[in-house]
């Protein structure tokens, strides 16, 4: 088994974000609020969701799940992130470095599949309004959130054994500021041909398999809304999407790039995950409540019971 090779080497060491100390504090300070906003911005999401009755439909329980999971997504890379820029020496565990792994790809999987999910909820609200109450049914709705968090966990679960087989010897060095598979390859002194394919086709998979329905639900969306006479009915109806059209280009934009593209450890590299990991669990609850009516006067709303 490839656990024993692991006994060679028992911690990786991450490069992180810089070397210079004075810039570590500079990004301690950015990350720290970057980490407490997304925070503060996403329970403030959950609990708006969860106590305005008004709110209590399809879309926003798919949203109440999609802010729950930017929380989980966030705090799996930026606490050891906030850690390591205080730290002179960045290492990891082996066990910490593959339990990361496997968080990374649970959470960002399950993100994936929700806003594929919540794509088609859009669909069904603007093409079928009058179907729409028995089409998303409560059941459904569940069944449709428990299902992303088993295809996730079950894609996350295959990439970790794939982690696990990997043979490490001597290199343990991680030219990144966290555990993500692409970038534990250049350490392995074992083939990873078969691996990397394997990882490629459950990225590609996983990747359409979210991003296809998305696609398909806008292009029968937008084919709708042009079929409306009215200019203010097609304005009503592409803001009721609007948001969630923004959240889907900032995921699968970055993410794609972000797994794609061949790990190099270049600051393109870094950017990109960053924007993918930290910013866009920070802008998601930004642009669903400064581009949504119902969330704003919702926030008001909370706000004012507790104020």
């Amino acid at each position: 088994m490839a656990w024993r090779n692991h006994s060679i080497i028992t911690e990786f060491i991450l490069t992180g974000l810089s070397d210079d100390p004075h810039i570590q504090a500079l990004l301690f300070v950015l990350f720290l609020g970057i980490y407490l906003l997304t925070m503060m911005g996403n329970l403030m999401l959950l609990l708006v969701i969860r106590t305005d009755s008004r709110l209590h439909t399809p879309m926003y329980f798919f949203l109440s799940n999609l802010s729950f999971m930017d929380l989980c997504f966030s705090s799996v890379t930026m606490p050891k992130l906030l850690k390591d820029l205080l730290s002179e020496k960045k290492t990891i565990s082996v066990e910490g470095c593959l339990t990361q792994v496997f968080f990374v790809f649970f959470s960002s999987g399950t993100e994936a599949c929700l806003l594929s999910v919540m794509a088609y909820d859009r669909y069904a609200a603007i093409c079928h309004p009058l179907l729409y109450g028995q089409v998303m049914s409560s059941q459904l709705c569940v069944g449709l959130v428990l299902a992303s968090w088993g295809l996730a966990s079950l894609n996350a679960f295959v990439i970790v054994l794939l982690a696990i087989n990997l043979d490490f010897c001597e290199a343990q060095t991680i030219h990144h500021y966290t555990c993500e598979l692409p970038a534990l390859f250049p350490l392995s002194c074992s083939d990873i041909s078969i691996t990397t394919n394997i990882l490629l086709c459950s990225s590609l998979l996983h990747g359409l398999g979210t991003f296809l329905p998305i696609f398909f639900s806008y292009a029968r969306i937008i084919s709708t809304i042009l079929h409306i006479s009215s200019t203010s009915g097609r304005s009503k109806a592409f803001s009721t999407c609007s948001s969630h059209l923004i959240a889907v280009i900032l995921f699968f934009g970055s993410g794609f790039l972000c797994y794609l593209m061949p790990p190099s450890g270049s600051s393109l590299d870094l950017l990109l995950s960053l924007q993918y990991s930290a910013v866009t669990p920070l802008l998601n609850p930004l642009i669903y409540s400064l581009k949504n009516v119902e969330v704003k006067a919702a926030v008001r709303r909370t706000l004012g019971k507790y104020l």
